[in-house]
């Protein structure tokens, strides 16, 4: 019978889990299903949206090379433009459907922050309190509500998945999570060049809560995760992310022609 413990014990724990998740994603509806019903605004919608023809006009080969070789208001992220080709596909120029997608991107970015910090801190009711915050915070309105703010709720889910494959790397490094690792990135970069500052915020979670520097104050290793002094395991952190550095030279060139 004590064998079975450990079984009994994490279904209820999976049970709480998935019911904080769809509490998340009911209180992050609540808010921000309204938007639904909004248009679009005169304030870069018509660039990045409804009065562009390569974007409006939907998804095509030539327009995801398109999406590739040109920027939009000084903006390089491929990723996002080919999200508009594709709302714009499925939905045309109805606002309603533009909407709904950045209101979902904001969902699966809030489940993918409370699990991320269920996962790495073992803490199951402040990774709730955050991720609530997160997802009801007034600071996001504009990200959630604005339809050419598409970059920003898309590159959240990214940053969620980079920092969750960085996780699982560090407890079990492997190529497969390597490669996991940098794609996750490449993405996030794709759909907006602010993700370059991702490297030094993995320095901060190898401070807390991964634990991997010894000798700190909130250095507390994760679950699982032996504490580590050596060099080698934090210096690895931002050479696997020199890539970043072209996607800051582009945005750094086109916003000077702006």
């Amino acid at each position: 019978m004590a064998k079975h413990a450990p079984l009994q014990r994490a279904v209820p724990q999976t049970a709480v889990i998935v019911a904080i998740c769809a509490v998340l994603v009911g209180i992050t509806w609540l808010v921000f299903a309204q938007t639904i019903r909004h248009q679009f605004v005169t304030y870069d919608d018509p660039q990045y949206v409804y009065a562009n023809p390569d974007v409006s006009a939907g998804v095509s080969l030539g327009r995801i090379s398109w999406a590739f070789t040109h920027t939009i208001a000084g903006n390089w992220h491929p990723l996002t433009t080919i999200s508009h080709m594709l709302d714009c596909q499925l939905y045309g120029l109805k606002p309603a459907g533009h909407h709904f997608t950045n209101v979902l991107f904001h969902t699966i970015a809030v489940v993918l922050l409370f699990l991320l910090l269920q996962q790495m801190t073992g803490s199951l009711w402040r990774s709730t309190f955050v991720a609530a915050l997160f997802a009801i915070h007034p600071l996001h309105v504009e990200s959630v509500a604005w339809i050419s703010e598409r970059k920003d709720v898309l590159s959240a889910v990214f940053f969620m998945l980079t920092l969750a494959a960085y996780a699982r790397y560090v407890r079990a490094p492997s190529v497969t999570s390597y490669l996991l690792l940098l794609l996750f990135f490449a993405l996030g970069l794709m759909s907006k060049p602010m993700l370059v500052s991702v490297p030094f915020v993995l320095l901060l979670l190898d401070y807390w809560p991964l634990g991997r520097i010894e000798g700190t104050a909130f250095g507390m290793p994760m679950a699982g995760l032996p504490a580590s002094s050596s060099d080698d395991d934090i210096a690895d952190t931002i050479p696997k992310y020199t890539y970043h550095v072209p996607v800051a030279i582009i945005m750094a060139t086109e916003q000077r022609r702006c």
